[in-house]
């Protein structure tokens, strides 16, 4: 029985070795030490994308616009500097808005933003501006819907906000669609920038990007514009119009 019980311990072992002989070997971690994980939390990444560079060309012009950022931080905060501006090429009039901003993680999804806005208008030989200060958060909503919204106080005290919302939808590994919604509201009235109180102005945009490159995408698509209240008695006056529909054309940038 002894001599039965030793043959058996003696296959085990060799089958046993045989295991670990053919099993394959643990991974090694060479460059692994103690505080890595929180060293490559703070490794600064950045990001400049030129979300919308576009044009609409319609019978009173080509109306040119233009939306994009640069940021740059670690996996907890960052630096965002944004712009974006909107005009007539041929006239030489537009408006330009830029941003710079202190962002904060806050959960693993969203970031909150506080800093500097500055609104500038130009055309016909004159020019305006006016600065705020900015509070918003910014993310990725449940169903990974893009969300920013943001509140404004100018130096005079005029508060105002904003909310942009969009979706990325992939109809292949490179056709996009992506629907856009931008809304404005404001507590005061500013005639001088043509702003009414209460709701401004409703924007809503479809366009279908093709990603020749993950980084370089021309796309195409409709924008939608309606503008309320004293906003649009503002444009009429100017003779503008308080709602239009535009085909624009464009090209989507990041690195």
């Amino acid at each position: 029985m002894t001599r039965l019980s030793t043959l058996l311990a003696a296959a085990l072992a060799l089958a046993a070795g045989a295991a670990a002989q053919d099993a394959p070997p643990f991974p090694e971690y060479p460059d692994f030490r103690p505080g890595a994980v929180a060293a490559a939390d703070q490794k600064l990444y950045s990001l400049a994308l030129l979300d919308l560079f576009e044009a609409a060309p319609a019978a009173s012009g080509v109306p040119a616009r233009v939306e994009g950022l640069y940021r740059i931080g670690n996996d907890y905060t960052r630096l965002y500097i944004k712009g974006e501006g909107e005009g007539l090429v041929a006239d030489g009039e537009g408006e330009v808005e830029g941003q710079a901003l202190y962002s904060r993680l806050i959960t693993s999804y969203f970031e909150a933003q506080a800093g500097v806005r500055l609104d500038t208008e130009f055309g016909g030989g004159e020019f305006q501006a006016r600065p705020f200060l900015v509070v918003g958060l910014e993310g990725l909503a449940p169903y990974f819907f893009e969300v920013e919204p943001a509140l404004f106080v100018s130096y005079k005290g005029d508060v105002s906000a904003r909310f942009v919302g969009s979706y990325d939808l992939l109809l292949t590994q490179r056709l996009v669609a992506q629907p856009r919604l931008e809304t404005n509201v404001a507590v005061q009235r500013v005639e001088d920038w043509g702003v009414g109180s209460g709701l401004n102005d409703v924007e809503l945009g479809l366009r279908f990007r093709y990603e020749i490159t993950r980084e370089v995408a021309p796309y195409v698509g409709v924008n939608w514009t309606t503008l309320y209240g004293d906003t649009a008695d503002f444009a009429r006056e100017e003779g503008g119009s308080a709602s239009e529909a535009t085909l624009v054309f464009g090209l989507r940038l990041w690195r």
